[in-house]
Parts: structure tokens; sequence; C-alpha cells
């Protein structure tokens, strides 16, 4: 066996590693939309309810509801996503330059 085969070989099984790992994160994502799993309402959620029991009423109403928890969820867990991708991006770019 040469070299050139060998290195397919373990091209192959990195590929494979790969997708499982991808397959397994999409079913951590999915399985709770999927389930139809509600996520309990947090400080955040509690803290306005006090504020209002006071007798406080918001200066302004949203201009979108989402039409369930799940997607407001959604959205939020891509905001993060789309944070970190920004952040990682500009920590690789960086250490690329400073390693040049």
């Amino acid at each position: 066996m040469n070299l050139t085969s060998s290195r397919a070989v373990v091209g192959t099984k990195i590929s494979k590693k790969h997708l499982i790992l991808l397959l397994c994160t999409v079913l951590i994502i999915v399985t709770p939309f999927a389930l139809n799993i509600s996520i309990n309402g947090g400080t955040d959620d509690l803290a306005s309810n006090e504020i209002q029991n006071l007798g406080y009423t918001p200066w302004f109403n949203s201009i979108w509801t989402p039409p369930s928890d799940s997607v407001e969820t959604l959205i939020f867990a891509a905001q993060a996503a789309i944070g970190l991708i920004i952040i990682g991006y500009f920590i690789g770019y960086y250490k690329k330059k400073q390693n040049s």
C-alpha cells in the first residue's frame, strides 16, 4: 500500500466522523421542536410580570410578535450563532495573521 492510498482511507474516515457529528447536532436541535417541548419562562418573564403587577404600562407595543415561544427561541439562537460565527472568524483571522 502506498502513501496516497492511505491518505484516501484517512480522508473517508474523517468525513464519516464529521457526518455523524453533523447528524447528532441536527438531532439535538430538531428533537425539541419535533416533540413540541416547551421551554418554561425564565427570569426575564418573572421580572416583567412583577413590574406589570406594580401598575407599569409599556410606552409602546412590539412591531411583530412571534407566533410561538419556539420561534422566539429559534430567532434568539440564530442571533447567537451569527455572533459566534463573526467572533470566531475574527479570532481565526488574527490568529492566522499572527502565526504568519
